[in-house]
């Protein structure tokens, strides 16, 4: 059922040449049987493919020695029991540090970079940043933190919080974010379960022209976190923050000062299998749970995707729109691991001006940018496309995820921003770390759809019979393990939750929620989550289908779907964000119905179109349908400090036109 077999765009010869993805499949094939490379790569995929799957012991193995990881220890065994999900164990003899690799090469080279909103620029070296790290290491070693312990940060997208983060990990210890919009109840609900040792906070932050303090936050957090030895303050305000409201806090600058004899990092390699990260899921079903991912699965998952599948070379310069209470922050930065730049951005993307990101891909020659599908549609209703007002020409890779990118989208990007790019929609998640399906730079971009499965991701479309389906709609799963497979949830001793959250659809098979069909051109097409599914009639419709007729609506602006309980029956609810000025009227109401049907089916028409002025989303910018069906049917909306905007939620309670 793919929306469109026509290729949007095809990689040419050099480019196909050039990628580590052909390099590497031309080495694997010599060194560890994978199958010999063809010159045609959309017949070649799908063998390379069942070679990592079917031959993933061999497959991960490659990985590790094509990005050149440094290790310690026996490559062998690669996996332990193989078909445990969970419980398969991989390379249990090798031991590392996360880094350790992020820090090695050439000291010269400037590899993080931090703009902001206001026009403030700042840059380290490897060599500037290694030493950063050495002396935040020595601080934090001389005050007691070593493997396992928890760190937590409450800081912007700033190259201080790089630097907190692999200093952290150089000693072993465990890494965790929260952004400071998350507010003290948000924070704290995370962090109590974690129960860090040491706090890195801001004073404030400016975001969109607004300056907001954070110190009354932390100073609250300290009281709920008993076993929180110190707080390092970072200013981001002003360069002395009065902290006489906190009990335990040192400046930023005072430690770099203390610790100046310190420059040069020691690392302390841990099992492939010790945590690294502890992340959190967005929590508008319940207290977020504490996912746990080690050093050596999140990095070797990581460096698969920027090599083979994301295509970063040495020297390429990627930016990630991101905060740091989402994942995306924890993978962009594995990218200094294959020699990449990292360009980190601070604020609003659309501040001061609409195109900020796109002068950032000007001034500082990025390669690879993401973006969320709402930054792009965003950018579709500007009056000047980006190929007119901004010099692009250092741009090859275009990444998207948060949510499924629409059709219009898609053509979007090639018509208005790079007729030569790839456009790689991606998607996994907080759960693992990384993706199931994502981009291949060997492989045509077709419209609606992700390119593929990761390799060495046995990732299917199964119906509710668990039968692997082809152009039809169904469960995301993956049918055997993978490296980035959480090592737990932190407070679940039995693993309980992680196997109910996980493995109780299907036995013995990762069950990802997301509602998609597998097409005929190899790639996936995501309909949104399996717990917002709409079931009018016993028919189960992805959301995403109607988001995605939505986008040919110039009216509509911003959107949520949800199914109304109706007796003993379901009713498409559609509540739409319409552009300033312009009324839900008869007509306006007639056209949309009108335009879903067509294109996709009677049952997808919503029975009531309600017009309301915001649109409720996580601090990451994805839509929460749940609270919204929750709020619509009298019922308690379990988590509101996950939601970034969760006053909105007022305008869908009681509406008189969802009472008959």
């Amino acid at each position: 059922m793919s929306e469109d077999t026509a290729a949007l765009w095809r990689p040419d010869a050099a480019r196909i040449e050039n990628s580590h993805l052909n390099r590497f499949a031309r080495w694997a094939a010599q060194t560890h049987g994978a199958p010999a490379l063809q010159a045609d790569w959309q017949a070649y995929w799908p063998l390379l493919w069942q070679w990592s799957v079917q031959h993933r012991e061999a497959f991960w193995t490659a990985v590790l020695r094509y990005a050149d990881l440094q290790v310690e220890g026996e490559l062998e065994p690669a996996l332990l029991h193989p078909d445990a999900m969970p419980g398969a164990a991989w390379f249990s003899n090798l031991r590392l540090n996360y880094a350790e690799n992020l820090l090695r090469g050439d000291e010269a080279t400037e590899v993080l970079v931090c703009v902001d909103e206001r026009g403030g620029r700042s840059s380290l070296t490897r060599g500037a940043l290694r030493a950063d790290v050495a002396r935040i290491a020595a601080a934090l070693r001389d005050w007691g933190i070593g493997p396992g312990d928890v760190v937590a940060s409450y800081l912007p997208n700033r190259i201080e919080t790089v630097v907190a983060m692999l200093a952290t990990t150089s000693l072993g210890a465990v890494w965790s974010s929260a952004s400071p919009d998350f507010g003290l109840d948000g924070t704290a609900e995370r962090f109590e379960q974690v129960q860090p040792k040491v706090l890195f906070a801001c004073e404030g932050y400016v975001y969109a022209g607004t300056t907001h303090l954070t110190l009354a936050t932390v100073a609250a957090l300290q009281s709920r976190l008993p076993l929180l030895r110190h707080v390092v303050i970072v200013p981001c305000l002003t360069s002395t923050p009065d902290l006489s409201g906190l009990k335990i806090a040192t400046l930023w600058q005072d430690l770099l000062q203390a610790y100046a004899q310190h420059d040069v990092p020691r690392y302390t390699r841990l099992p492939f299998d010790a945590p690294l990260f502890i992340l959190y899921s967005s929590g508008t079903t319940g207290k977020p749970k504490c996912i746990v991912h080690g050093i050596g699965g999140s990095l070797l998952q990581h460096v698969k995707e920027h090599l083979l599948h994301v295509d970063l070379h040495a020297g390429d310069r990627l930016c990630y729109y991101t905060t740091c209470g989402w994942m995306m922050w924890n993978w962009q930065l594995s990218a200094l691991a294959v020699g990449a730049t990292v360009v980190l951005y601070d604020g609003s993307p659309v501040h001061p001006r609409r195109d900020s990101l796109w002068e950032l891909v000007a001034s500082e020659s990025i390669t690879h940018l993401g973006v969320s599908p709402r930054y792009l549609a965003l950018q579709a209703r500007s009056s000047t496309p980006p190929a007119q007002s901004h010099s692009l020409q250092s741009l090859r890779t275009l990444l998207s995820t948060g949510s499924p990118l629409g059709s219009e989208q898609f053509e979007f990007v090639y018509a208005h921003i790079k007729t030569d790019l790839h456009l790689a929609s991606i998607s996994g998640g907080t759960d693992i770390l990384s993706c199931f399906c994502l981009g291949v730079p060997c492989l045509p971009v077709y419209r609606g759809q992700l390119q593929a499965a990761g390799l060495g991701m046995a990732v299917a479309v199964w119906n509710q019979q668990g039968q692997a389906v082809l152009a039809e709609r169904g469960e995301l799963v993956c049918t055997v393990p993978f490296p980035s497979m959480p090592t737990g949830f932190a407070n679940d001793s039995d693993g309980s939750r992680y196997h109910a959250a996980y493995f109780e659809r299907f036995a013995q098979v990762w069950h990802h929620g997301d509602y998609a069909i597998a097409t005929a051109e190899g790639g996936f097409i995501l309909l949104g989550r399996s717990d917002a599914t709409l079931n009018p009639g016993g028919v189960r419709i992805g959301t995403a289908e109607i988001y995605r007729q939505l986008e040919h609506v110039e009216e509509v602006v911003d959107a949520v779907v949800i199914g109304q309980q109706r007796d003993t029956d379901e009713r498409i609810v559609l509540f739409v964000v319409l552009r300033a000025g312009v009324i839900l009227d008869l007509p306006l109401q007639q056209r949309i119905r009108e335009h879903i049907r067509h294109n996709t089916s009677p049952r997808h028409v919503p029975a009531r179109i309600v017009q309301v002025d915001e649109v409720p989303r996580t601090r990451s910018g994805k839509v929460v349908e749940l609270a919204v069906r929750d709020v619509v049917h009298g019922r308690q909306v379990v988590n509101l400090q996950a939601i970034a905007n969760a006053q909105c939620l007022d305008q869908y309670r009681n509406r008189q036109e969802l009472g008959s």
